[in-house]
């Protein structure tokens, strides 16, 4: 049995880059910058990792410009913080763990007040996280917008490499700007870049050509994707194998096939106890809070959690890419980790599981057996608005991370 799931802890290479197990930390919006600016709390937040025996963490929602971003506390990746950010990376590297950034772009779904317009995304329409701060609506992008949003995350890429990332992650799922572009739900264009599944792929596959260009071959770039946004009439698990394999084919060097969206089904992404009680205790907004009280039950209904819940599909994905595969949802256990690793997956990235144990390499190296603390309650889902940023309410000190 030790040897089985100590093969999680073997080392493994992604794109020549090599990482000293097959555990990553999966990237969570931590809320600890403020004002965009990134200081010991961050570094603090992703170094425990690090310490812990953990490959690679990765930086959560690493936005390619101020647009991009969902609030002004978010990250950009711009010249103004080139010092900041290349400490962040370094501190958490002396750890001996590698550092991802997930390059990310909210498109038309913002309360970023620094925006001196409209956010913008494929198609005009609510902004539906805006809305209750009086950002109520969204206009479409131009073709030039669209060119522009290309040459933010070439611009991005080629700052996040010179500041000392050793990968990074795109985003392409979970509601955000790229995945507005995928899904029909919220792509109503009716050019080149909408209808298809070809077409809404365009702006999603210029990106990745872009950053690749912007970081060269031999550089590990990471997508993580929607396998469903269980709607009627969105994106669904056979579009994922198409969409996959795109992304295969143009070079991406692993995908991360998670699910659901942060705007209209987030339940599907973490399953376990509804997060409309962490939403409630953290949000400062009086409408939003009315909002979620009226509409909050249908919207975030708990679903049962049961071990490696995406596993199934994510199979699927296996089957047709040749490209990495990374798993995530619902891994919390050394026998969990020996399973997804026989079904042909490379890597596992760990969220919840991690926050609860941060150090849950190191103790699965003294005890094969361990199973995380994680309860799967999603309090840790509401504390990303808190003051002390995300944490494990339950197992973590506060002033520790």
């Amino acid at each position: 049995m030790a040897e089985r799931i100590n093969s999680a802890l073997n080392s493994a290479s992604l794109n020549g880059l090599q990482l000293k197990n097959r555990l990553i930390k999966a990237g969570t919006f931590e809320n600890r910058s403020p004002n965009g600016i990134p200081g010991a709390s961050l570094t603090d937040f992703h170094a425990q990792f690090g310490r812990g025996g953990i490959a690679m963490t990765t930086i959560g929602y690493c936005a390619v410009e101020n647009a991009g971003r969902l609030n002004a506390n978010m990250l950009t990746m711009h010249e103004d913080i080139r010092s900041e950010i290349t400490q962040l990376v370094q501190n958490i590297q002396k750890q001996d763990c590698k550092v991802a950034g997930q390059m990310g772009h909210c498109g038309a779904f913002s309360k970023n007040h620094t925006l001196k317009a409209r956010p913008k995304g494929p198609s005009g329409g609510l902004n539906l996280l805006g809305f209750a701060e009086g950002m109520w609506f969204c206009d479409a992008m131009s073709l030039d917008d669209i060119d522009h949003m290309v040459d933010a995350y070439r611009d991005a890429a080629i700052f996040m490499k010179s500041v000392g990332f050793d990968a990074l992650e795109i985003h392409f799922g979970h509601g955000y700007g790229l995945c507005q572009f995928l899904s029909p739900l919220t792509n109503h264009r009716k050019d080149n870049y909408g209808g298809s599944l070809e077409n809404r792929l365009r702006l999603p596959l210029r990106v990745l050509a872009a950053v690749r260009a912007a970081v060269g071959d031999d550089f590990p770039i990471l997508a993580k994707i929607t396998m469903s946004e269980g709607r009627r009439g969105g994106l669904h698990y056979d579009d994922s194998l198409e969409i996959c394999k795109a992304l295969d084919a143009a070079g991406i060097d692993a995908i991360i096939p998670s699910n659901g969206t942060s705007t209209m089904n987030p339940m599907l992404m973490f399953r376990g106890d509804s997060i409309l009680p962490a939403l409630l205790k953290y949000e400062r907004n009086r409408i939003m809070r009315f909002l979620l009280r009226l509409m909050g039950k249908k919207m975030f209904p708990a679903l049962p959690f049961y071990d490696m819940y995406l596993l199934e599909q994510a199979k699927r994905i296996r089957a047709v890419v040749k490209c990495k595969l990374v798993y995530i949802g619902g891994a919390t256990s050394g026998d969990n980790f020996t399973e997804i690793l026989g079904a042909g997956f490379d890597f596992i990235q760990l969220g919840r599981t991690l926050l609860a144990d941060p150090d849950l390499p190191q103790k699965l190296a003294v005890d094969p057996s361990y199973k995380s603390r994680c309860t799967h309650c999603n309090l840790c889902v509401g504390t990303i608005e808190s003051p002390q940023g995300i944490h494990c309410p339950q197992f973590t000190d506060n002033s520790a991370t």
